[in-house]
């Protein structure tokens, strides 16, 4: 059987979740003894690794709405999904490819659902008239899908809240992985002090883009509470709008004039820098006021570092409060925002949830190696690949292909 993977975001060019998703599912995969044949159709430049293509944008639709240069590539893309026997989509930017590559060669097309455009609607700050696009693109890929793969409960029962045409027979779950072999307990306290931070000290990490949705502004006012012997890391980058960059640096600069050891990285970092980071960490910090599942926290739990996050979407079901972490309870507005209705509550949570983890370093110490135990024991991608696998032979033989 030959499956296309249709994602925006591919190796050497990852910036999110979902990319990290796409490529580790790919690769185990391709592992599976008699696994499909599986075929990546990425955007951006060609890709030095077989089966795999890398579509540019359409030089026609240069300097147009970020949205209409998406769907350039969609077609470029369903154009080369012909020969399959199976479409598998990646976000809204891929899923208009899913969905024409189905009507136009006569196969399924399955989804994997990564986040929602209805409950990312500060995205209109970075898209304008680009998000009615986006929007447009995912409920009718959605709507139309022979399947669809939710990344937690909690986000299956957003697909069917937002999109209420979905029967909920064609939505599964099937968690997030990690690959446990290369995120792992990793000590390099050199590299550590040469990124600028102190590894004999307490600190506090966050890793993540500035967007609304990993509410980094949020954060940042509750690490002003903490104690200024803690040590506050910033791995952040990639800003979705200047508005939210400048908020962001309003908030690090005052935070920097009241205390020592800000240490603030806004390029993106190679993978063992990183691992190098979170091994040296006291705490990892998720702040997010939306996220389907949180890659991110089984990352620093693979690498033994306890975290402290907001109870929303599918973080409860990788964060164990008093096992591997804390959970931060918190209210939320229902307009898609994910805005705490009591801000100034959230911070005071958080902030209290941080002292509670950094009081105790032994109790970290305990709580990062059950994180990381697991992380072995539940999200692995050979697991998570032969489901998917499964899942393919499932569709194609009730739309008997």
């Amino acid at each position: 059987m030959r499956v296309d993977v249709l994602s925006k975001e591919y190796p050497p060019a990852i910036y999110g979740g979902a990319g990290v998703h796409v490529a580790e599912l790919v690769r185990a995969l391709r592992a599976l003894p008699a696994g499909p044949d599986v075929r990546v159709q990425a955007f951006g430049a060609p890709v030095d690794e077989p089966g795999t293509t890398g579509h540019a944008d359409l030089a026609e639709l240069a300097g147009t709405n970020a949205a209409l240069q998406t769907l350039g590539v969609d077609l470029r893309i369903a154009a080369a999904c012909a020969g399959t026997d199976l479409v598998h989509s990646h976000t809204w930017y891929a899923n208009l490819a899913g969905h024409l590559a189905a009507l136009l060669h006569g196969v399924p097309h399955v989804i994997t659902a990564h986040s929602l455009e209805p409950l990312r609607p500060w995205k209109a700050e970075q898209l304008g008239g680009g998000y009615a696009l986006s929007s447009w693109v995912e409920r009718t890929a959605y709507e139309a899908a022979a399947h669809v793969v939710a990344v937690s409960a909690a986000m299956r029962e957003d697909v069917l809240r937002c999109y209420p045409a979905v029967d909920p027979a064609r939505v599964s779950v099937v968690h997030n992985g990690i690959d446990t072999a290369v995120w792992s307990p990793t000590p390099a306290p050199d590299r550590v002090r040469e990124l600028g931070v102190d590894p004999d000290r307490p600190s506090v990490v966050f890793v993540g883009r500035i967007t609304r949705q990993k509410g980094l502004p949020l954060f940042l006012r509750a690490v002003a509470q903490l104690d200024p012997r803690v040590q506050i890391v910033l791995c952040a980058g990639a800003p979705d709008t200047p508005a939210i960059q400048a908020e962001v640096e309003t908030l690090v600069a005052d935070l920097a004039a009241t205390r020592g050891g800000v240490v603030w990285i806004r390029e993106m970092l190679p993978r063992a820098d990183v691992v190098a980071l979170l091994t040296a960490a006291t705490v990892f910090a998720c702040p997010s006021v939306y996220e389907p599942l949180g890659i991110v926290n089984l990352e620093a739990m693979a690498c033994e570092t306890a975290v402290v996050a907001t109870a929303t979407g599918g973080i409860p079901e990788v964060v164990v409060p008093g096992e591997t972490g804390l959970l931060v309870p918190i209210e939320q507005a229902v307009d898609g925002t994910g805005t705490p209705l009591d801000p100034d509550r959230y911070v005071a949570d958080f902030a209290a949830a941080l002292d509670a983890a950094l009081a105790d370093p032994d109790r970290a110490a305990a709580w990062g190696a059950a994180g990381r135990r697991r992380a072995i024991g539940s999200f692995s991608w050979e697991s998570i690949a032969t489901r998917t696998a499964d899942l393919y032979r499932t569709v194609t033989e009730e739309q008997g292909r």
